[in-house]
C-alpha cells in the first residue's frame, strides 16, 4: 500500500475514533454533560454560541437557531424556533437535534431534558466567561483542542490590535455605554466595561450596580460623561430626557449612535468581541478629537 494511501487512512481512522469518544463538559450549572459523539444536528438558542459554532466550523450542522441569531449571512436560513424567553418545545423537538445549545436563562430547557434531548447550558458574561465557553462549545462539538485553541489565539489578537489603535487623548475620557433605550447601560462589571478597563478609559457606571443595570436619567446627569455610546433605537430619546440637553457630550456632539447590526456586535459576549473593541475605539477618537478641536 503506498505511503500517502496509508497516511490517508490512518487519519480517517484517528478522525473517526475521536469523534467516537465521549467528551464530557461542564455547564454552568456545574454540572456534567456527556456527549458521546459529534453532534451533527445542533439547535442554539443564543445569538453567541450560534456564532461561536460558525466560528468553530461547524456552521453546516445547525438545524435551528433563536430568532436573534443573525451572523453570519448563512444562518438566517436555518429554521428559527422562538427566543431564549419562548422557544418552541414542539419545534425544536421535531428538528431532532443530538445537543441544543441554550443560556441558562432559557425557558424550557428542563422541559426539553426531560424530553431526551441533550442541553448544554452556556452564557458567557464576561471576558473569562468568553473563553471558557468558546472551548466548552468546541469540546462538545469535538472540534480538535488545537483548532480551538488556535481559534481563540486568532480572536484575543484581533482584539489586542484593536485595542492598540485608541488614541492617548481618548484615555482620558469617561464614558456612558447604554445597551438598551430602557435605559440599560453596561457597568464596570459587565464584559464591556471589562474592555473599557483594558482601554484605560473610564466608565460612569460603577460595578457595584450590577453588569447591566437599570439607570436613572438623572445619574447620567450628575456624572457628566464626556462621551455616550448607544444604539440607533435611542437616538431620537436622548435629548428629551430630563436635564440630558445639559449635557456637554450632547451640546457638543460628542454622542456615538450604532446600527442595530453594530450593536449586536457589542453585546454579545462571543468571538466577535474585536469587533465590537473596533467599534468602542473609533467612537472614542472621533469624540477626544472632537473635545480637542473644540475652543
Amino acid at each position: 500500500m503506498p505511503t500517502t494511501v496509508r497516511q490517508t487512512l490512518l487519519c480517517f481512522v484517528c478522525w473517526a475514533w475521536a469523534s467516537a469518544v465521549a467528551n464530557t463538559v461542564l455547564d454552568d450549572r456545574q454540572q456534567a454533560v456527556q456527549v458521546t459523539a459529534a453532534p451533527q444536528r445542533i439547535v442554539s438558542l443564543l445569538p453567541s454560541l450560534t456564532e461561536t459554532v460558525c466560528v468553530l466550523e461547524r456552521c453546516d450542522r445547525l438545524v435551528g437557531v433563536d430568532r436573534y441569531s443573525n451572523w453570519p449571512a448563512s444562518v438566517r436560513s436555518v429554521p428559527v424556533v422562538g427566543g431564549g424567553l419562548d422557544p418552541s418545545i414542539e419545534r425544536i423537538v421535531s428538528l431532532k437535534p443530538d445537543l441544543v445549545l441554550a443560556a441558562g436563562s432559557t425557558r424550557g430547557a428542563d422541559r426539553l431534558e426531560a424530553l431526551g434531548l441533550k442541553v448544554l447550558r452556556l452564557e458567557p458574561r464576561n471576558h473569562a466567561d468568553a473563553q471558557r465557553v468558546f472551548f466548552a462549545v468546541g469540546q462538545a462539538l469535538h472540534v480538535p483542542s488545537v483548532q480551538i485553541d488556535r481559534a481563540w489565539q486568532r480572536i484575543e489578537a484581533d482584539v489586542k490590535t484593536e485595542l492598540s489603535g485608541l488614541s492617548s487623548a481618548a484615555r482620558s475620557m469617561r464614558v456612558y455605554v447604554e445597551v438598551s433605550p430602557s435605559p440599560h447601560g453596561a457597568s464596570e462589571s459587565s464584559f464591556i466595561g471589562e474592555t473599557l478597563k483594558r482601554m484605560g478609559v473610564g466608565n460612569i457606571l460603577p460595578a457595584s450596580m450590577g453588569p447591566f443595570p437599570q439607570v436613572n436619567p438623572e445619574f447620567v446627569v450628575l456624572a457628566q460623561p464626556d462621551v455616550i455610546l448607544v444604539g440607533d433605537s435611542s437616538r431620537d430619546s436622548l435629548p428629551k430626557r430630563p436635564g440630558w440637553s445639559r449635557l456637554s457630550a450632547i451640546q457638543e456632539q460628542r454622542v456615538c449612535v450604532l446600527t442595530p447590526a453594530e450593536s449586536d456586535m457589542l453585546v454579545r459576549a462571543g468571538p466577535r468581541m474585536a469587533e465590537g473593541v473596533r467599534l468602542m475605539v473609533a467612537c472614542l477618537n472621533r469624540a477626544s478629537a472632537a473635545k480637542t478641536l473644540r475652543p
